[in-house]
Order: C-alpha cells, then sequence, then structure tokens
C-alpha cells in the first residue's frame, strides 16, 4: 500500500494514495480517506474543544484521521477503532509517528460498542449509520455524534431504501435537505428513547453529501418523553407549495387550506430546533484559537445556523418566484420586508435559495411577486 502524509488542523498523518483519474478516488482505496470531509472533521474538533468528555471512541477509525485529530488537537482519551486489518495497521502507524497515547482495537464496531462505554462516541461509517445505532445509543455516555452519507434515501430520492434504514417515508421536496437531516435525527431519537433516554441537538447540519449530528444525551424517562415530543411529520400538499406541521407518532388527516387536496405525511421525523445557541456560540468564541482549513466556511455555517428558524421545511424562493412569473429579488430583501410585515424569516445552512418563515404561503408568494 502506497501511503502519503497529509496534514489536517495540526495533525499528521499517513494516507493511502489515492488515483485522482477515478470518478470516487476514496472509495477505491485499501483504506478509506476522504478529504471532502475535513470540514465535518474541523467541526468536531471545535466542538469536542467545548465540551471537554471524558473518553471519546471513533467507533469506524478507517485511517484514523478523525480520532487522530480528536487526541493531537484536542488532548482527551481516544478509542480508535476498524475492523479492517490494513485500517489497523495505518492507525497504528499513525498513533506511533504522533507518539499519541491512543488505544487502536480491531473490533466489529456493534461488538465493541455493546461491550464498553465511552463518554462519546462517533459513528461516521461509509454510508448509512441505521446498523450501528443502537448499539452506539448503549454505549455512548454524555454525547453522541452521528454522520451518514446516503443522502438519497434520506431525502426521499431512493423512497424504499430510506423506509428500510428509518423507519420513515422522508418524500423527494424541494426541501430535501431538512427532511435528510431531520429523519436521521428521528431515527436516532427513536433508537435512544426505548433505553429511557432523552437527546438535546448540539449542532446538526447537512452539507454537501452527508449530514452530521451533535447530540447530548439525558437519562431518564422524563427525558425520553420530553423527546419523544418532538417526533412529528411535515404534512406536504401533492399539487401546491403549502405544508404544515403536525407533532405525534402517527399523523392526522389534514387537507390544504389552499387548494383543498389531501396532505401527504413526510416521516416520522424530528420537529423543533436542531441546534443549541449556547453550543454555537461557544463555537464561534473557540474558533480563532483553532487550526481549522475550512475556517471561513465553520464561520459562516454557525452564523447562518444560530439565525436559522426551527421550522421543519424551507420554501425555495426562487422556485415561488417561477410560479408567480416574476424575477427573484435577493434572498435579503425578502427577508427584510417579512420581518417588516411582522413575520419571522431567515436562510437556511445548506441552501443559498432556501428561506424559512412562519409567514402563510399567499404572503410569502405577495412579497417575492412584489405586491
Amino acid at each position: 500500500m502506497d501511503i502519503v502524509e497529509v496534514t489536517e488542523g495540526k495533525t499528521r498523518f499517513f494516507v493511502p494514495k489515492q488515483d485522482p483519474h477515478l470518478q470516487f478516488p476514496p472509495g477505491n482505496s485499501p483504506v478509506f480517506y476522504n478529504p471532502r470531509m475535513e470540514l465535518s472533521r474541523d467541526t468536531t474538533v471545535l466542538l469536542l474543544l467545548t465540551l471537554r468528555p471524558e473518553s471519546y471512541l471513533d467507533a469506524m477509525g478507517a485511517s484514523g484521521v478523525r480520532g487522530l485529530r480528536v487526541a493531537r488537537e484536542v488532548g482527551i482519551p481516544v478509542t480508535i477503532n476498524d475492523r479492517n486489518p490494513m485500517a489497523v495497521d495505518l492507525i497504528r502507524r499513525n498513533v506511533g509517528t504522533a507518539d499519541l497515547r491512543t488505544e487502536v482495537t480491531r473490533e466489529d464496531a456493534n461488538v465493541l460498542m455493546s461491550s464498553r462505554r465511552f463518554d462519546a462516541v462517533d459513528l461516521d461509517p461509509f454510508g448509512t449509520p441505521a446498523p450501528f445505532v443502537d448499539s452506539a445509543a448503549r454505549s455512548a455516555g454524555r454525547y453522541l455524534f452521528v454522520t451518514a452519507t446516503d443522502t438519497a434515501p434520506l431525502c426521499g430520492a431512493h423512497l424504499k431504501a430510506g423506509m428500510r434504514r428509518y423507519f420513515s417515508c422522508p418524500r423527494n421536496t424541494e426541501y430535501h435537505a431538512e427532511v435528510g437531516l431531520r429523519t436521521l435525527l428521528g431515527f436516532v431519537v427513536r433508537e435512544v428513547i426505548k433505553y429511557d433516554r432523552g437527546v438535546e441537538p448540539l449542532f446538526c447540519y447537512a452539507h454537501e453529501h452527508f449530514h452530521r449530528l451533535h447530540l447530548r444525551l439525558r437519562d431518564g424517562a422524563a427525558a425520553a418523553d420530553r423527546t419523544l415530543a418532538r417526533i412529528g411529520y411535515v404534512m406536504q400538499c401533492p399539487h401546491c407549495l403549502y405544508r404544515s406541521e403536525q407533532v405525534g407518532m402517527l399523523p392526522e388527516p389534514e387537507e390544504c387550506t389552499l387548494c383543498g387536496a389531501n396532505l401527504v405525511p413526510v416521516g416520522p421525523l424530528w420537529t423543533g430546533r436542531i441546534n443549541d445557541d449556547r453550543t454555537l456560540f461557544e463555537m464561534q468564541e473557540a474558533l480563532p484559537d483553532v487550526t481549522a482549513g475550512t475556517g471561513p466556511r465553520i464561520t459562516r455555517l454557525l452564523e447562518t445556523c444560530r439565525q436559522e428558524l426551527d421550522t421543519s421545511s424551507h420554501y425555495d424562493y426562487h422556485v415561488i418566484a417561477k410560479t408567480q412569473r416574476v424575477s427573484p429579488g435577493s434572498i435579503g430583501t425578502v427577508i427584510e420586508r417579512l420581518s417588516a410585515l411582522g413575520y419571522r424569516a431567515s436562510r437556511a445552512h445548506y441552501s443559498g435559495t432556501a428561506l424559512k418563515t412562519d409567514a402563510p404561503l399567499p404572503v410569502l408568494e405577495d412579497v417575492i411577486s412584489g405586491g
């Protein structure tokens, strides 16, 4: 295996040499390493610097870069696991080269998490995390982090796969990134609460080809019940852009107030906030002291997430402009006009044309059309 040295943050490590001529070079490497996930790793290091858990498990280490960076840049006890012997050999080499006191294990992730507890458990698989969330919910002490890269099933583009993996009907809507993030969060919540544990989202976002959750866990039936109360549905009109939200395990029949059609339930998924403002503020405060190659992007992401409304869907204001047969103005102008009318409005972190608001759809259409 040919290897090359790479630097992320303050950490140097070795990864397999990749063929840049391939469509997806990381997928053809004997040990997986995706440089496009640097933002995810940067934000993990930043968040952990504010949380300071007592221990951290990188359950599917691959090259070990995430766990290596946590050990080197956060300075907490880290366990890096992978069941691939080639990956374990590379991780051990990286640990030794960096002179880190880091435990390296070669086990099936579910077996490891079923037998040991860690203050923070991080799932970063290739594809879906669904087969690992149950054991992670039992292994995690205070924090559970989850990545999913199977965006098509989560967003409804591959509906049957989404139903099998996440026990949900995500549907492929114009706000599919939001649906994917909340479908993933809703699934993780349902896996956690059966153990009488609650979930508090700290920092959850959708970016390019992945969804990422950072969650705090709370023990007790009361915490689980509070979490369960946020499971619900987006009710989408199949004929127009109208939608509403419902909270509850099963959707109640509802008609579109604009055209009278029966609304289609999207879910079950998580409703309510997906970020904790205090946590995001502390990350902003810590960022200048962190070596992060994606620092400017993280700055923009945190700023947008702090301003973002907690609605479970958004409107694409370009789509509305097209239905109104007008040229859309700037999204900033639309937000200002809605605010002047007494409504709340914000951008969404995952799309430049996504607009969240509590204004009724006819008001939004009127504002965008210049009425």
